[in-house]
């Protein structure tokens, strides 16, 4: 495995109502669920700055929803803008997209697997997507 990425990175799984965050660990070898933000509730751009500052963030990864023939549809060009503005406030900060294909259906799976209910953990399968996001980028 090559950990050549900067450490630590934060994974997102934007959606229009709540965003996803997961981390990796301080070198990179895991991802875990952090939080999910209820844009509703918070501001997640606030949100997003406040948890890189309290965690040392020096990358970024943001799933990009690709239909399955590679194109890009309504929902990627709102993940686009949202990495712009990102970006915008944080300048510093390298941020990766990668194709999120699955990443929910997956993170569904895995909780139904452990146990949970799907639909009663909307919030925390945001938050499974962004660490299935997160592993997918760096390799697992």
């Amino acid at each position: 495995m090559s950990n050549s990425f900067p450490h630590p990175a934060l994974g997102i799984d934007f959606g229009v109502a709540r965003i996803g965050i997961a981390a990796s660990d301080p070198v990179g070898i895991m991802a875990h669920p952090v939080e999910t933000i209820h844009l509703a509730k918070q501001d997640a751009f606030e949100r997003i700055a406040t948890l890189i500052a309290q965690r040392g963030i020096k990358t970024i990864v943001v799933g990009l929803p690709c239909h399955l023939d590679g194109r890009e549809g309504e929902s990627a060009q709102k993940v686009r803008r949202f990495v712009e503005q990102l970006q915008t406030q944080h300048p510093q900060l390298p941020i990766h997209l990668i194709d999120e294909a699955y990443t929910t259906v997956t993170a569904a799976a895995k909780l139904h697997e452990a146990g949970k209910n799907a639909k009663r953990q909307k919030s925390f399968i945001d938050q499974a997507a962004a660490v299935e996001i997160l592993n997918a980028w760096m390799g697992h």
